[in-house]
């Protein structure tokens, strides 16, 4: 576990929320390495001795932006958009996909296994609840903390998604220079997941889903685990691979 520093105006909920995901406030000094730090305006991942830090807020920023001008149309699409749809995304990060689907009105169930980001998630999203703008999106997303191997057969079996989404963490590409900072410490923190997870991930999806399964990539990555998918959704800098469930 990564340590926690918390700021003399963190409120009380929210050292309860991070200690819900295993963090207390750290007594041992430390001068390397991220760490989580709480104050007034919610829970950010840092880097010792650097600046910038990783926050999710759905109410101002790139959220706010894609919520309010407009976005999200080719991962809406994906996923076989209507307002009933069921989604489970298996891989959330820092939400921002399922914030947009849940935006479109869908249900989104967001898988995330790293406590780390499953608390920044949690954050991020008590306080768009309690924004007026953003409550009626977050109050679609249910977050679920675990491993989405173990976690997919157990949801699926409690109410099957139309539509599973993956976004598994992919090797950066770019010159350490053009990699924000912010999401340089979130590759950092998650890592990547083996070849082995990658097949294990999507065999676990598509016997979960119900219609498809929306695999997440950069427009000119390679498939997921090798993998050739039945068709895609291309942006200009990402694509959306699209498996059918797995026979019955």
């Amino acid at each position: 576990m990564i340590p926690l520093t918390a700021a003399a105006d963190a409120p009380a909920e929210t050292l309860a929320l991070a200690a819900h995901y295993g963090f207390t406030p750290s007594e041992n000094p430390f001068s390397d390495g991220l760490f989580l730090h709480a104050a007034a305006d919610g829970i950010s991942l840092c880097q010792a001795g650097a600046k910038g830090r990783v926050r999710v807020d759905f109410t101002a920023g790139a959220a706010q932006y894609r919520r309010t001008k407009g976005g999200g149309e080719l991962i809406a699409k994906a996923v076989g958009h209507t307002t009933a749809a069921h989604i489970i995304d298996a891989t959330g990060g820092l939400g921002r996909d399922a914030f947009v689907l849940a935006a479109h009105g869908l249900t989104v169930r967001v898988i995330e296994r790293h406590p780390a980001a499953a608390c920044l998630l949690a954050d991020g999203l008590a306080r768009a609840l309690a924004d007026a703008e953003t409550a009626p999106a977050a109050a679609r997303i249910t977050l679920h903390h675990g491993d989405a191997l173990a976690l997919l057969p157990a949801l699926a079996a409690a109410l099957p998604p139309d539509a599973v989404c993956l976004d598994p963490m992919y090797p950066e590409r770019q010159k350490s220079a053009a990699v924000k900072k912010e999401m340089a410490y979130f590759h950092q923190l998650i890592g990547h997941a083996p070849p082995d997870d990658e097949a294990a991930l999507l065999a676990a999806a598509r016997a979960a889903a119900k219609k498809r399964v929306a695999v997440k990539r950069p427009r000119l990555g390679t498939f997921l685990a090798g993998a050739k998918p039945a068709y895609q959704y291309e942006g200009k800098s990402t694509r959306f691979d699209i498996y059918l469930p797995a026979p019955a």
